[in-house]
């Protein structure tokens, strides 16, 4: 990718530490899926026939990026998942009457157009994650992301997803305006030896693991002009009405690079069509929640003093009964920061720094 098209990646990614729905973890935590073990081999055609993805469910159904704060989507889109010894496997069904997508070079900036997004954090720690964009041509982009785009984040678009395998199957006709069509499904192949890379032992997961996972739907409005598609102008700007962001689990803000909102994917040992597993919520997971909102505060404090906190006393934090039992150790410069809390079973601490990363050790 050009130098020219990452800077226009940069300009309409890169959001600041605010409005970014932080409070939303506490109040509305995000979504999750226990995705099962495929008995046999998947035929990847977007037809979603196997007894396999028959019998596991799909996600909840997309809502608008910023949850209830607006209002539900046009389309239906869901997603169902598996997974065995090679592939971690994604079924993405989008109902839409006009299958519209013109771009064939990959690496394209493909979200300039219809399209649908997958975002894989294998750690959970907010750096080091995976972002790959697909088309109804099957056109893909896919990128690396170093930490979020708030944090300085680099795109490294020479990342290749090697070994990613798709089928398409469209029940209508791409880019035909005379007819209506009904939907488009695509099923992906994404394979561990790549996604391991930034995985907790450089490994794909054991039965248990959780990864964090949200999907995202990109979709513009139209106008059918002369016989073609072309995006709806807004007479008041007299550019295009801005797209839509529908996703899986809110994001509470125009912003799909904040990896704490995305889903948990965890992997079941259970092969599909057997015994149901219950998502096993991790006692921990509030801490992180606690650390993380704390992170957001010390940049609140930090845009009002020119400094960070180096104690809770200093920074004051609203709803201060949340962290009396955190036990929460500051270390601040004026530029930098480290939170630390310990675990629920105090046999580690968890860590976030002032660049997002959070972890445990």
């Amino acid at each position: 990718m050009n130098f020219r098209a990452i800077i226009l990646i940069m300009g309409l990614l890169s959001y600041g530490l605010t409005g970014s729905g932080q409070h939303k973890l506490l109040e509305e935590p995000p979504l999750n899926y226990v995705c099962y073990r495929a008995t046999a081999p998947i035929t990847l055609d977007g037809k979603l026939d196997e007894p396999d993805w028959q019998q596991v469910p799909w996600t909840e159904d997309f809502v608008d990026i910023e949850g209830s704060l607006k209002p539900l989507p046009h389309y239906r889109t869901r997603v169902k998942m598996l997974w065995d010894d090679e592939y971690f496997y994604i079924a993405a069904q989008l109902e839409e009457p006009h299958i519209w997508a013109t771009f064939t070079e990959r690496e394209s900036i493909i979200f300039l157009e219809n399209n649908f997004e997958v975002f894989i954090d294998p750690s959970g720690d907010t750096h080091n994650y995976f972002e790959l964009e697909i088309n109804a041509l099957g056109t893909i982009w896919d990128l690396m992301l170093t930490k979020p785009y708030r944090n300085g984040g680099l795109p490294i678009s020479a990342w290749d997803v090697a070994g990613f395998r798709y089928g398409i199957h469209k029940q209508g006709t791409i880019n035909d305006p005379s007819d209506t069509d009904t939907m488009w499904v695509v099923e992906m192949a994404f394979p561990w030896k790549i996604l391991a890379e930034t995985a907790p032992g450089k490994r794909k997961p054991d039965p248990g693991d959780q990864w964090r996972v949200n999907f995202s739907r990109v979709q513009w409005q139209l106008d059918i002009v002369d016989g073609t598609y072309q995006k709806t102008i807004n007479p008041e700007t007299g550019k295009p009405f801005p797209e839509y962001n529908w996703v899986w689990s809110p994001q509470w803000a125009i912003n799909m690079h904040t990896p704490e909102h995305w889903g948990y994917v965890q992997f079941s040992g259970i092969e599909a069509g057997g015994e149901t597993e219950p998502f096993a919520i991790n006692p921990d997971e509030k801490i992180k929640y606690l650390l993380r909102e704390l992170y957001y505060q010390q940049y609140a404090f930090r845009q009002k003093t020119g400094y960070f906190a180096q104690s809770m006393e200093e920074l004051n934090p609203d709803n201060q009964e949340l962290y009396e039992t955190l036990q929460v150790r500051f270390e601040a410069t004026p530029n930098r920061f480290i939170l630390r809390a310990p675990s629920t079973d105090q046999s580690q601490q968890w860590f976030i720094t002032e660049d997002s990363r959070i972890w445990k050790q």
